[in-house]
């Protein structure tokens, strides 16, 4: 999932609503023209600098930035939006900044468990929408801004509605996905940056670790929820965990090669869509994630 980094603020500025002067103008051109007024002196005073976003804030993006300030238009969730806070957190550092790419990393390994304590079910999140964050730029950094904001984007249109659901799952509904969204995460963010496994066998086995070991825990879990489809998705991804922990040992590259193709089918997120059903989740795998295991 591409996650982007919006600019970040240096410091917060006031907005002002420019009212429309009106004129010796026909009734319904000055009926108008005061609609748009007041559209336009609502949207000004919903202007917000990006450091006063809480988390849960439904937001568009202003996209025009004056001197050094940024800012968001916050509005209600149940209005039409392209940004929702979900999740925020402080880096630790001393006077010096990391680095724009340091940040981002650090956001980017982040961002997704913070997401998810708000947002568990991936697969529920309206179409288009994303993980995005906010960062410290270098100046922010000198005033004391350490904070990363964890944000769901659309980049073209916008969604209703408020992505803040983890209240309305249940325990079993909720162990399932944090020992589910664990597996992926794992799986990607160890991916290695080159393609060519002989080159790079170390670290396509450290992935496969990973992989073994966030599949051992989701297997665990999996044993104390009740459900056929669970049932048969827990010896599935039990399968999994074993050649993941093959590869991950392998001795050569093509035992190597063997384990891996065996571990990344069995781990297809389509493999578990019975037992989502059974559990009441959303079954309809993201775009992305079902072009991946196509190929």
């Amino acid at each position: 999932m591409a996650v982007r980094a919006p600019y970040r603020s240096l410091r917060g500025l006031s907005a002002l609503a420019a009212l429309v002067a009106l004129g010796a103008v026909g009734c319904s051109d000055v009926s108008e023209a005061v609609d748009s007024a007041k559209d336009g002196a609502k949207k000004a005073a919903r202007q917000r600098s990006v450091f006063s976003l809480d988390v849960g804030d439904c937001y568009n993006p202003n996209g025009k930035a004056e001197g050094e300030a940024y800012l968001v238009e916050v509005v209600p969730c149940d209005e039409a939006h392209q940004g929702q806070v979900v999740g925020e957190f402080a880096i630790e550092g001393g006077p010096r900044h990391p680095g724009d790419e340091k940040v981002a990393a650090i956001a980017d390994e982040r961002c997704p468990a913070e997401a998810q304590k708000r947002a568990p079910d991936t697969w529920a999140l309206p179409a288009g929408v994303g993980l995005s964050h906010y960062t410290p730029t270098k100046e922010s950094w000198t005033t004391g801004d350490r904070a990363v904001t964890c944000t769901y984007t659309v980049e073209k249109g916008t969604f209703k509605g408020s992505l803040d659901t983890a209240k309305s799952f249940e325990p079993d509904q909720l162990t399932f996905l944090k020992g589910s969204n664990a597996v992926y995460e794992a799986l990607w963010a160890h991916q290695p940056v080159t393609d060519d496994v002989e080159a790079a066998l170390k670290d396509y086995q450290a992935q496969a670790k990973a992989v073994a070991a966030a599949l051992g825990t989701h297997v665990e879990e999996l044993d104390g929820i009740e459900g056929a489809e669970v049932g048969k998705l827990r010896a599935t991804l039990a399968k999994a965990a074993d050649q993941w922990d093959k590869a991950a040992n392998a001795p050569d590259v093509d035992t190597f090669y063997l384990a891996y193709d065996q571990a990344f089918t069995l781990i297809d997120p389509g493999k578990t869509v019975p037992a989502r059903k059974e559990l009441g989740l959303a079954t309809t795998v993201p775009a992305d994630e079902a072009e991946v295991w196509a190929v």
